[in-house]
């Protein structure tokens, strides 16, 4: 692997996320809150860091799929390492490791916090946290192909290694423009809810946070009480409308602003992903309705923002489901692991990959019956090839190895049970609030550190659906094994 090239990369990527500073500088300026002097110094420092790296580093026309993994990998540590001086210039965090859970939330769009109190912080820095959650949504990475064209040649790489889902799907044949289309569509869907938030009467500032926590399915809130604490019902609905939308495939948005809005809604995985979030939204609802608030809107409106929340992992709330019937609680942890449709902005396992889970369970226990039965998977009319089918299990039960490994493990440091596994849950699976002391009316700022250094692993894992890290602790013959099963 070739380390200078690596470095020139992640030079240009610093450099970048420099410029982003910049905005949230100009709401410092707006808002006069004290926070600006620590953006400039975040500015500076992101910028210095940024062009040593490029001096010591080496441009490249092409780029191995090993070096874009480490670059990859690399560069959401780094992105989260000056992302996280903010908070600590600021004053707003009162160690490092804090500050750098925050930014790791926010970059990989977990929505998992420490700040105890959130409306004190100053808005700048607070327009901030939320940003990170919206570059990160799409991905830093494709953002950086898009606006940089030169490492098009390189970009199939460095999409395959940061855009969640079986495997990306390229709109067009050059991956630099598939990688602006995609930005493009996030773009605009994102300015038309800001567009409706300030038509429900929020304001410009807390529409455009708000806008990227969800479109980003982040769930960073300007309020304590997140989206419950904007008082606004026409917000709510516009929010539950847009995490939807956020949990779907993006590809599938491009085909319908370019006319052929039917492909959505004939495409299996969303049509599984409206119907499984609409059953669980009505299991939640009916429970909660006879166990919890005993009225029908309230329960229906309390219902369908958590379910929608959950699995699209985006982790806004409205209300305190800790506090709910221990069969919407327990629901609410295993949804926990769903997830958005792949191509989405979405964490967790994804629908496609239940979808396969589902059909291989079926395929295998119809042979038990018919052991001479042929029956390929098929994802609506398209038959899933074996190896692709062989990944999913794989990645699967990797998925849960890990969750199990990394609970008991968070667990050995005094946490509570409860608390440790959904924990693990919310963070390897990018969706912010727990059960027990990290609740929705808690935050993980009673987490040891070395438990918050864990965690924040388990957000970038999760963000970058495992295999893209472990490809980093293979040998090269075992690399190139691997990279010929991809």
């Amino acid at each position: 692997m070739r380390l200078r090239i690596v470095s020139n990369l992640l030079g240009t990527m610093l450099l970048v996320l420099s410029v982003t500073m910049i905005f949230p500088a100009l709401w410092a300026i707006y808002y006069t809150d004290g926070d600006l002097i620590a953006i400039i110094y975040s500015f500076i420092a992101t910028l210095l860091a940024g062009i040593i790296l490029l001096i010591i580093g080496k441009s490249a026309k092409d780029i191995t799929l090993k070096e874009s993994f480490a670059f990859v990998t690399l560069g959401w540590i780094l992105a989260a390492a000056f992302g996280a001086l903010p908070f600590i210039f600021g004053n707003v965090l009162p160690s490092f490791v804090d500050a750098f859970f925050e930014a790791m939330s926010g970059f990989t769009t977990t929505g998992a916090t420490v700040i105890t109190d959130i409306e004190v912080v100053p808005r700048g820095i607070l327009f901030w946290r939320s940003l990170t959650h919206w570059l990160g949504g799409m991905g830093i990475i494709v953002l950086f192909v898009a606006i940089l064209p030169r490492f098009g040649f390189g970009g199939t790489h460095l999409l395959k290694a940061e855009v969640p889902g079986l495997t990306p799907e390229r709109i067009t044949p050059r991956i630099a423009e598939t990688a602006k289309i995609l930005w493009f569509v996030y773009v605009f869907i994102s300015f038309v809810q800001v567009v409706l938030l300030l038509l429900a009467g929020l304001s410009f500032f807390d529409s455009l946070t708000h806008t990227f926590g969800t479109m980003a399915t982040g769930g960073f809130s300007t309020k304590n009480a997140s989206v419950a604490g904007l008082y606004n019902f026409r917000a709510e609905f516009i929010i539950i409308i847009f995490m939807l939308i956020a949990g779907g495939n993006f590809s599938l948005y491009f085909t319908a602003l370019k006319g052929n809005v039917r492909a959505v809604f004939r495409n299996p995985e969303f049509k599984f992903y409206l119907l499984f979030t609409a059953a669980m939204s009505l299991l939640i609802s009916i429970n909660i309705y006879f166990f919890n608030v005993h009225e029908i809107i309230p329960s229906i409106r309390q219902g369908v923002f958590q379910a929608v929340s959950i699995i699209t992992t985006t982790g806004f709330t409205t209300a305190n489901f800790d506090a709910w019937h221990p069969f919407s609680r327990a629901l609410i942890f295993f949804l926990m692991f769903a997830g958005g449709s792949g191509g989405s902005t979405a964490g967790a396992i994804k629908q496609i990959r239940l979808m396969i889970l589902f059909k291989y369970i079926y395929r295998e226990t119809m042979r038990v019956i018919h052991p001479n039965l042929v029956l390929p998977i098929k994802i609506g009319k398209k038959v899933i090839p074996e190896q692709l089918v062989s990944n999913t299990l794989g990645f699967i039960f990797l998925y849960f190895f890990i969750f199990i490994f990394a609970s008991l493990l968070i667990s050995s440091f005094g946490i509570e049970i409860v608390c440790a596994f959904s924990a693990v849950a919310a963070t390897l699976g990018n969706v912010g609030p727990g059960l027990g002391l990290v609740g929705p009316l808690n935050t993980y700022y009673t987490i040891p550190c070395v438990g918050k250094v864990v965690l924040s692993f388990l957000m970038l894992l999760g963000r970058l659906e495992i295999y893209t890290i472990v490809v980093l602790f293979l040998s090269d013959y075992q690399h190139k094994l691997f990279s010929l099963g991809k």
